[in-house]
Order: C-alpha cells, then sequence, then structure tokens
C-alpha cells in the first residue's frame, strides 16, 4: 500500500489517497508528483491511478506497454517500465500463458 500523493506533498492517510503498488514501483516515484515528458521535455503530472484511466494513457505492444499521452510516457520513463530484462520476463510470461499484456 502506498500513498499516491505522497504525505511529504501533503497527501492524507485515507483511502482515495492509497493504492497498491510493488517495491520497484514505490522506490522510483518516491513523492514524485511530475516528471519530465521524455520526448518533450515538459514537466507533466503523473498518473493518477484512482482519477485517471489506465487505458487512456497506456496501451500493451506483447510485452511492452507503449504510452498514448505525454502522462504515459512520463510514467514509462519513471518506472523504467520497459526495462530489456522486465521485457524480457514479462515475454516469458505471455509465452507461458500468465501474462496478457
Amino acid at each position: 500500500m502506498d500513498h499516491i500523493v505522497a504525505r511529504q506533498r501533503g497527501g492524507a492517510t485515507e483511502l482515495e489517497n492509497l493504492a497498491l503498488a510493488c517495491i520497484h514501483c514505490n522506490r522510483f516515484i518516491g513523492p514524485n508528483i511530475a516528471g519530465l515528458d521524455p520526448d518533450s521535455g515538459e514537466i507533466v503530472r503523473l498518473f493518477h491511478p484512482r482519477r485517471d484511466s489506465w487505458t487512456e494513457h497506456f496501451e500493451w505492444n506483447g510485452p511492452q506497454l507503449q504510452a498514448r499521452t505525454q502522462i504515459g510516457r512520463v510514467m514509462i520513463a519513471l518506472l523504467l517500465i520497459n526495462d530489456p530484462e522486465v521485457v524480457a520476463v514479462r515475454k516469458a510470461l505471455q509465452e507461458e500463458g500468465v501474462f496478457g499484456g
């Protein structure tokens, strides 16, 4: 369980501001509420799992996650979602029928 808006940024410990997060994602997001778009260099707010639609910002292309928006690009870059080792694991899981992607 993690805070969507970190306590350091004024986020409350209440259901609306909590989400499940793996250790990997939690470590990379930290207290950030925005990140740099790798294409435009603009500062862009992060994906909010309670307010944003996942399918608006992301789509799967096999084992790779593709961005549909600036928010998607920032999240993929910040979390290293398409790191080659992670993609290789996803591909193996897809071949086993465990990961739908």
